[in-house]
């Protein structure tokens, strides 16, 4: 078994609970889903945000929708650096697994596409 990090991105459509908890929710059921992992297999989370976005904590919602209720978990400020991505929910997730790093699959929606385009089918 190996430990392996899991990245994901979204955008969020405003600085409220409400909008940071449906990104949240969305970007981690995607991570999971696609990954196909379940919340035992989390060793920890890392979620940041973007300075903008500062009206809740990402890991409550997790931890309320997602059942990571033993998964340690941490909210961090994203650093501001100037032109950079606005409106941004970051999450690391790290994961004990099998799974080689070529098959983890790394999640990037909405606006956050733009962080890995490279990652998108159309450019590998």
């Amino acid at each position: 078994m190996f430990t392996r990090g899991i990245r994901g991105a979204i955008t969020v459509l405003a600085n409220t609970p409400e909008e940071i908890e449906k990104a949240t929710v969305e970007l981690t059921n995607e991570i999971l889903a696609q990954n196909s992992i379940m919340t035992e297999d989390i060793a920890f989370a890392i979620f940041t945000l973007t300075k903008d976005l500062n009206s809740a904590f990402p890991a409550k919602f997790a931890r309320l929708s997602c059942g990571f209720n033993q998964v340690p978990m941490m909210c961090y400020q994203e650093l501001n650096v100037p032109n950079s991505i606005r409106m941004c929910l970051r999450v690391l997730f790290t994961i004990n697994t099998d799974k080689t790093q070529k098959e983890i699959k790394h999640i990037y929606l909405k606006g956050a596409k733009a962080l890995r385009a490279d990652l998108e089918p159309d450019n590998k």
